[in-house]
């Protein structure tokens, strides 16, 4: 169905906005109206979020006039990398503080497993470019290094002749993964000394890489290499744990490091054995340990039981916030919106909620007038919560929310998916009893493409999480000029700020809770809907401004760049 001009006088405004910016953004004078806008309906063959989309025109995050006076060589170790081995945030961290480096003058290179699932067609100019041997549980097995370019990266690939790395996915092959990494760590390392390859900086990240540190200063430094070591820790509650044995078979010889002030799992110290920590054999071994944001750090202190080595390491360890890479999401040029828009001209933004609402059955297929954007787009707040389905998301926050949403008259909706098989059995339940109602959709998968959709549609975007590192999902709403609603927790509480709080008016972006009860989540939620009913000209207000906040990964890197200098 096509949209065609109507009379009221609100939706004429929007469409010319619209088209207005389309031509803006096509560089066209015409430009293209929204009249060939097709609504989705769910009765389509075609889910809207599943048809062809326009191959992406918008070359790599380049930042213009900053380049560092002194360069380094930075190469990351790793075990994800967005997009070809992407997992969670990891992924999308790694590539976009690499961009950045990269675009401030730096030498980058990003060392990752060669896992037999990564689509071979998204690498650029993938080439053999060493083949030798490296170490593992008393032999030299046989690896191949790949070199190619991917989002404009140089990657080295490390592939081992053995089977690790074999699967289907990035997590979950049919090896033993604590090995296939501990392997991956030396293999870098050798790589790097058999081709006398000398970074000024080895940037390892997570429990996977965490054997790294202890072989690079206990071999790999007496031979001949000479870096320093930075470990990013993305989430504290994956510590690597690692018997005695198994770290011996990457030629450590495991009991040395099993003492507080080593490597040792200080939960299993008297226990029948006693473990290790990758995690924290990284931490003591590092140069410079950094964690994801700055109140994270502070809770990391403060709490769980690594927190006695990180003040013992107190020095070297820092709070850096991550940044959203703002060419992928930018609702100017998002390939996947049926209209773009902007900070300056955000009217386009009420065409993706209705075109979401229409796809998804929350919105009637036009008998109004004129098939205009019809009053539910303006009455009712969409809230979106787009998520891992895992406890610590908060799970019974986000199942609480569906009820207390519908009672206020909003629509939610949620996208996801559980690991665990009674999460999901509990979310198919709920989705069941509300998905052919006119207000709740739970769509238990991942999808990017409807992701972006959902961003440009929401109103707010939803993060009730219990713990949250960094969390990138309230930056990435903020940047398509949904409202966050946050529980007051890591990187959660340094991005979004009450609007009520006075002491903080000038930072003001959102609506913030503290307790993880669903009494203290409806008073936020309660809040947010006041706003957007009843103070119109303060919400657009709040649009705007947390669409043009700057959490691009430049502010981060000029952080990391300080931090490589320093040690």
């Amino acid at each position: 169905m096509h949209f065609h001009t109507s009379q009221n006088s609100q939706s004429c405004l929007l469409a010319s906005s619209v088209a207005v910016l389309q031509a803006e953004k096509r560089g066209s004078s015409t430009g293209v109206g929204v009249g060939e806008l097709i609504w989705p309906s769910p009765s389509d063959g075609t889910p809207f979020w599943k048809k062809d989309f326009p191959s992406s025109g918008v070359s790599p995050e380049v930042f213009a006039d900053v380049k560092d006076s002194d360069p380094k060589h930075i190469i990351h170790v790793t075990a994800e990398m967005a997009p070809i081995a992407k997992v969670g945030g990891l992924g999308d961290v790694v590539t976009g503080l690499a961009r950045a480096c990269l675009s401030r003058g730096h030498t980058v290179d990003i060392m990752l497993p060669f896992y037999e699932c990564i689509q071979k067609q998204h690498i650029k100019d993938l080439t053999v470019i060493t083949k030798y041997n490296s170490y593992h549980d008393g032999n030299w097995v046989p690896t191949t290094a790949y070199r190619g370019v991917v989002s404009g990266i140089p990657v080295i690939f490390i592939e081992p002749s053995n089977l690790f790395f074999k699967g289907q996915y990035v997590y979950g092959g049919s090896y033993n993964e604590l090995e296939a990494y501990l392997f991956f760590s030396r293999a870098c390392l050798e790589w790097m000394q058999v081709t006398s390859t000398q970074p000024d900086i080895i940037h390892v990240h997570e429990w996977q890489t965490g054997a790294l540190p202890l072989l690079y200063w206990d071999i790999y430094h007496h031979l001949s290499l000479k870096p320093r070591i930075v470990l990013t820790i993305h989430n504290m509650e994956h510590y690597g744990e690692c018997s005695k044995e198994q770290l011996s078979k990457s030629g450590l010889e495991g009991s040395v490091y099993a003492s507080i002030d080593k490597a040792v799992d200080d939960r299993t110290i008297g226990h029948n054995p006693e473990r290790l920590s990758l995690l924290k054999g990284g931490i003591v071994y590092s140069n410079a340990v950094v964690t994801v944001s700055p109140t994270y750090l502070k809770e990391t202190l403060c709490t769980g039981w690594l927190a006695s080595t990180l003040v013992r390491n107190r020095d070297k360890y820092f709070g850096i916030l991550n940044g959203i890479d703002i060419t992928m999401w930018n609702p100017a040029t998002d390939i996947f919106l049926p209209v773009k828009f902007n900070d300056q001209k955000p009217e386009g933004k009420k065409f993706c909620k209705y075109y979401v609402q229409r796809g998804l059955g929350l919105a009637s297929e036009g008998t109004q007038d004129g098939n205009h954007v019809p009053d539910i787009t303006y009455k009712a707040p969409l809230v979106v919560c787009i998520t891992r389905l895992v406890p610590q998301k908060g799970l019974h926050l986000i199942s609480h929310a569906i009820k207390h949403i519908e009672e206020l008259g909003g629509q939610m909706v949620i996208l996801g998916k559980a690991s665990d098989v009674r999460v999901q059995t509990e979310f198919e339940g709920l989705a069941k009893l509300h998905n052919q109602g006119p207000c709740i959709r739970i769509l238990l998968m991942f999808s990017d493409e409807l992701s972006h959709m959902l961003y440009a549609a929401a109103d707010m975007v939803l993060v009730p999480s219990i713990y949250e590192p960094c969390g990138l999902t309230q930056m990435i709403g903020m940047r398509y000029g949904a409202v966050p609603v946050v529980r007051k927790t890591g990187g959660l509480a340094d991005t979004v700020f009450d609007m009520d709080d006075q002491s903080n008016h000038n930072k003001a972006n959102g609506f913030v809770f503290e307790g993880i009860d669903e009494g203290s989540l409806n008073c936020a939620l309660d809040r947010a809907f006041t706003y957007f009913r009843e103070k119109p000209d303060e919400w657009n207000g709040i649009i705007k401004k947390v669409m043009e906040v700057d959490n691009s990964w430049n502010n981060t890197a000029g952080k990391y760049v300080e931090l490589y200098h320093s040690i």
